[in-house]
């Protein structure tokens, strides 16, 4: 057993905690996706074995590796950018899609679901801080995307997702989840049946604790679990 990562895990719970008993919410509805990129089967295997289960990867090759060798019951989250080619990969198994940025990775997500005969959870990737660098539809083209992909059958819609730019005060970064959360207010007012935006998957290792405090109900963390990265290797 990893000392430091029972360490870390426990400190992250702690830190919930906290966030959630400042804004008034119950901890239990706040998933810790553990962001597992970049790090070694092992320690995945050391914070499975303390009871993590939602694990989430950036790229499908490094999933598809690591999911050979560690357990079924692993819940494994696609948060990076997904290239439309690369869905055939992962249709079969994957928990969630966190990185819904158009109406064309939507219909294929849809084919290759239908391939397996499963329904595919996922969240529409908002670009609310407007950044060139990140992608992500704009809060404006949001609810169209959602609108088209309620019609499909193999596509589930839960909820939004967004990455708040990286500032050395996470409070900068309040306003970026509050929109989020406006916006998922607003398209469930808007929405005439039960199909709800209910995932608000927003905030990391930086500034998971404000994004809590907005209305996060999916913090993923990475660096303040496994630790820094070397991406070098």
């Amino acid at each position: 057993m990893k000392d430091y990562l029972k360490e870390n895990l426990r400190e992250v719970k702690e830190r919930i905690e906290e966030h959630c008993k400042l804004s008034g919410r119950n901890p239990d509805e706040v998933l810790l996706l553990a962001v597992s990129k970049t790090k070694p089967e092992e320690d995945i295997m050391a914070l499975y074995e303390m009871g993590v289960r939602d694990f989430g990867e950036n790229y499908v090759q490094e999933l598809e590796k690591k999911r050979e060798h560690l357990p079924d019951d692993i819940r494994w989250h696609m948060i990076g950018h997904l290239q439309k080619n690369k869905v055939k990969y992962i249709a079969g198994y994957v928990s969630m899609i966190h990185s819904v940025d158009s109406l064309l990775l939507a219909q294929v997500i849809e084919k290759e679901a239908a391939k397996h005969d499963r329904v595919i959870p996922v969240l529409i990737e908002v670009n609310v801080g407007e950044e060139d660098t990140k992608f992500g539809v704009s809060m404006e083209d949001a609810p169209k995307l959602a609108a088209e992909i309620k019609k499909m059958p193999h596509v589930e819609l839960r909820g939004l997702m967004t990455s708040a730019p990286y500032v050395k005060d996470p409070e900068e970064d309040r306003p970026v989840f509050r929109k989020l959360r406006q916006l998922s207010v607003d398209m469930n007012l808007e929405n005439d049946n039960n199909e709800k935006v209910v995932v608000l998957s927003m905030g990391m290792s930086n500034d998971y604790g404000i994004a809590i405090e907005e209305g996060s109900n999916c913090v993923r963390i990475g660096t303040d679990l496994f630790g820094a990265r070397d991406y070098t290797k």
